[in-house]
């Protein structure tokens, strides 16, 4: 079983950057995929970003086509620790955004652990 606990939100003009951090607790942290969500309200969840196994030093990411190019998923295992760069963020960037494990692909329903969720908002 893994814990997790985002942190980093906050309000940011657009065109800025905010790095989200995904703090796990558990001994097997470094197994698990994590994945970035957001989610706006009355909308469904979206998957944002996912870190998977690595092969040497280089880990194996996917990304939402909405945030290709400006956001950047990484993990440090020795802190347990997933970040999220964002750069180059847009006023439709601004949601909860949300660190999940337990799944493997940007379908959150097989995602069994959720963080509480972080808020990012983009001002025009």
């Amino acid at each position: 079983q893994v814990q997790l606990v985002e942190s980093g939100g906050g309000l940011v003009q657009a065109g800025g950057s905010l790095r989200l951090s995904c703090a796990a607790s558990g001994r097997t942290f470094s197994s698990y995929v994590i994945a970035w969500f957001r989610q706006v309200p009355g909308k469904e969840r979206e998957f944002v970003a996912v870190i998977r196994w690595s092969v040497g030093i280089t880990y194996y990411t996917d990304y939402a086509d909405s945030v290709k190019g400006r956001f950047t998923i990484s993990r440090d295992n020795a802190k347990n620790t997933v970040y999220l760069q964002m750069n180059s963020l847009k006023p439709e960037d601004t949601a909860v955004y949300y660190c999940a494990a337990g799944g493997v692909t940007s379908i959150s329903s097989e995602y069994d652990y959720w963080g509480q969720g972080t808020q990012v908002t983009v001002s025009s």
